[in-house]
């Protein structure tokens, strides 16, 4: 490589990435598209799953959040396996037992076995979003990592476009049919997807650099020669009492709290505050809803962008949380009003999952090896912890005053105070 001219290096440098983003890329959007998917569409199974169980807000909310509970539970240990194992066989693993579990929703007739089976989904799918953050830790240096982040993370926004009015066309069309309600199709039919990538996982990804068929072996020299410098720079715990003792942990953990907070509000919320705006067919709902994931995409790939060029990491966290609490209260002060809504919706999604994609840039910046492992995990877990408490608490205090304007203003006051936080971190490590 040390003979090689530098217009010689960099053409290599472009084609490895470019290849390896391509064979990649739309494969974990993919993944994480079925993940969410299946994870949130307990959102659309509410509009007629309550009223059939005879289920409150309050039922609703425990059970959205409990969720989280599980995935809290077996996230740092998912993740250490993975690293340990291999993302190929774990992310199998992973999707194939969160899409049985998914399908049998549609057997729910009690508010424990509702309450049983989101735990249960949180156990099998943890692991997968800190997994393939990790993951693009072995292909891709820091600084080219930021639009990759964002890129993935776009399986978000657009799994809401493509669920929202799947949900609510599966939930029209097969209300009834062979004497299942349409929520009931709609986690069956929603699941299978997820079971059949989980087994084409197996097939497709490659655990390390020297198994990819895609690259020359210049091209992997030079990947793995950057990853190693990457390497240098970051923090590798040597032992469990020194990772535990690390502030910077606990401040991420803080900070990415704020944003699930205002991730979730959106995601478990977003068809009930199209309902509640006056729109009542699900088949409306779920295409209104796609138009604030729809500008959330375009947002998040734009600053995905600005801040890899710029290589400038705290700003681009900071502005879109608190463009995702305005538009949280925009929506909040004109609920009734659909158009005015769905613009503060649209606010709110595009800020909220911009911080959250580029959140990641943050501790992938400043850990490696095993801590970068167990670091993600840790952080992912405990923030998600705030997906329990943010359906929960949206539901106790819509069950409470009858409106969810209060529980929009508690998520925007959340995400405001979670931004200062993010301005704590050092600029001289994380921008890079």
């Amino acid at each position: 490589m040390s003979t090689m001219t530098l217009e010689a290096v960099n053409t290599t440098r472009s084609s490895a990435y470019r290849k390896t983003a391509w064979r990649l890329m739309p494969f974990l959007m993919l993944c994480y598209l079925c993940a969410y998917l299946d994870r949130v569409n307990v959102g659309f199974a509410k509009l007629q799953m309550m009223q059939d169980l005879s289920f409150s807000d309050t039922v609703y909310g425990l059970g959205a959040g409990l969720f989280f509970i599980g995935y809290f539970l077996c996230e740092v240990p998912s993740n250490l396996l993975l690293h340990k194992i291999g993302a190929r066989i774990w992310i199998a693993r992973i999707m194939i037992t969160w899409g049985i579990l998914s399908a049998m929703f549609a057997f729910v007739e009690t508010a424990w076995q509702f309450y049983l089976l989101r735990f249960l989904l949180g156990m099998a799918e943890a692991g997968l979003a800190p997994g393939i953050l990790l993951y693009l830790t072995y292909w891709f240096p820091t600084y080219r990592r930021a639009r990759l982040t964002v890129l993935w993370f776009v399986a978000i926004p657009l799994s809401g476009m493509l669920g929202g009015p799947l949900s609510g066309w599966i939930m029209t069309e097969f209300a009834g049919a062979y004497g299942w309600a349409g929520w009931q199709w709609m986690f069956v039919l929603e699941a299978i997807p997820t079971v059949v990538v989980g087994l084409w996982v197996l097939s497709y990804l490659k655990d390390r650099v020297e198994d990819a068929t895609w690259l020359d072996d210049e091209e992997k020299q030079l990947i793995r020669r950057e990853l190693a410098e990457d390497n240098q720079q970051k923090t590798e715990h040597a032992s469990v009492r020194a990772f535990v003792g690390d502030r910077r942990l606990w401040l991420l953990a803080a900070i990415y709290f704020a944003v699930v907070m205002g991730q979730y509000a959106i995601t478990f919320w977003l068809p009930t505050l199209v309902r509640n705006a006056g729109v009542a067919d699900p088949l409306y709902i779920g295409l209104l809803t796609s138009v604030p994931y729809l500008c959330a995409i375009v947002v998040m790939l734009l600053a995905g962008r600005s801040s890899d060029k710029h290589r400038e990491r705290r700003w681009h966290v900071v502005l879109p949380m608190w463009a995702g609490g305005a538009g949280l209260t925009l929506a909040a002060v004109f609920g009734q009003d659909v158009g005015l809504s769905i613009l503060g919706l649209s606010l709110a999604a595009a800020g909220v999952l911009s911080a959250s994609s580029l959140f990641w840039m943050l501790p992938t910046s400043l850990l490696g090896g095993v801590s970068a492992a167990a670091g993600i995990a840790a952080v992912n877990s405990i923030a998600n912890l705030a997906g329990f408490c943010s359906p929960y608490l949206i539901g106790w205090i819509t069950t409470s005053t009858g409106s969810s304007q209060v529980g929009m203003y508690l998520i925007t006051a959340v995400l405001a105070s979670g931004a200062l936080l993010v301005l704590r971190l050092p600029a001289n490590l994380t921008n890079r």
